[in-house]
């Protein structure tokens, strides 16, 4: 997808990463797609002057004009939006509701947004008759599974069919397209999300380890307090965790309330500064229930941890999709689920 142009998606905070950070970070993008009013005024606010996509549309009536007056571009996915549009063009009387740019979304089998093919056509004649331009968009329901249906190539054929004729450019592909498919898909917008992040969207760290993807952030906190624990011992709430030799155990300050997912489970992966910095590190195991504020991790093998070596939850040394396997989640959801609390830096 070379020639593909590039909504970069930040909904969710940015995933959680923050709408200012990813805008400094991701400056060089085409356009940014995002959820709501709200995350839009923010990037046009710190000064971005680009396309901005509002991947929901609108919820309102109202949010109607306070999309023309950010700027923004809008996927149309019921016929209430239309209804909205349609009194917008009245309202105005003027070209400036004209100039907001619609992207028409098609359920080709995703069955969460979009008009069915067989409605999608009359839509985008009632919006195109009173003068807006309309690109065309569908979802992948499939596209980091190879033995599901619909497959991508099914949703893209209806899809290709639905539109023959109709002017408009198109836009199809999310990070698991642009991953895996970009060789039977081809569009003129391409909307990456986790994967400009540096997780999967399959959530399975080894599907993106060919692409080199970077981690966007780094989850990273000191040990606190070291404890020394004799065989039969048990480690904090519900004494979950219980000893059968003597280990030694370092207390990390971050918890639940930072974002970290309480429901790890023993074992989970902790990545510990070695005696030369993060760089020589190696994993070390949660042990004990994960607290509000603190989590508990063996570190018998490494003698020189201390207080105040630093650790990394998940980051450049350990992906995020990794941890999230081992506490049955996705990389999505412990990245969207970081604290305010949380020190961005």
């Amino acid at each position: 997808m070379p020639n593909s142009k590039v909504w970069a998606v930040i909904k969710a905070n940015a995933y959680g990463h923050g709408i200012t950070k990813a805008l400094e970070g991701m400056s060089g993008t085409d356009g940014f797609a995002l959820l709501d009013l709200a995350e839009a005024k923010t990037l046009r606010e710190h000064g971005w002057r680009g396309p901005i996509l509002l991947l929901e549309g609108l919820f309102t009536q109202e949010d109607v004009f306070e999309a023309l007056d950010l700027h923004c571009d809008c996927v149309v996915h019921d016929l209430n939006q239309v209804d909205w549009l349609e009194s917008a063009i009245e309202a105005r009387q003027s070209s400036d509701a004209k100039g907001l740019q619609i992207f028409l979304k098609m359920n080709t089998g995703m069955n969460r947004l979009g008009f069915l093919p067989e409605a999608y056509r009359e839509v985008f004649h009632r919006l195109h008759a009173v003068g807006y331009q309309v690109s065309h968009m569908t979802h992948f329901a499939n596209a980091d599974y190879v033995d599901r249906t619909p497959s991508v190539d099914q949703q893209v054929e209806l899809f290709n069919q639905t539109i023959e004729g109709l002017a408009g450019k198109t836009s199809l592909s999310n990070s698991a397209a642009i991953l895996w498919h970009h060789h039977v898909v081809n569009s003129d917008w391409v909307r990456p999300g986790i994967m400009l992040y540096g997780a999967s969207p399959s959530g399975r760290y080894e599907d993106i380890e060919h692409a080199k993807l970077q981690a966007a952030m780094s989850l990273r906190s000191k040990v606190i307090a070291i404890q020394h624990l004799d065989s039969g011992e048990t480690v904090g709430y519900g004494s979950r965790y219980k000893t059968d030799v003597p280990i030694r155990i370092a207390v990390i300050a971050c918890g639940y309330a930072d974002g970290y997912p309480r429901h790890a489970p023993d074992g989970t992966p902790v990545w510990v500064a070695g005696a030369t910095g993060l760089a020589g590190g190696q994993i070390c195991r949660i042990a004990g229930q994960v607290s509000m504020d603190m989590i508990t991790i063996d570190v018998t093998d490494m003698p020189h941890v201390e207080v105040g070596t630093d650790v990394e939850l998940w980051g450049d040394y350990l992906p995020v999709d990794q941890v999230a396997q081992a506490a049955g989640t996705i990389g999505y959801e412990l990245l969207c689920a970081i604290a305010p609390r949380v020190k961005r830096s």
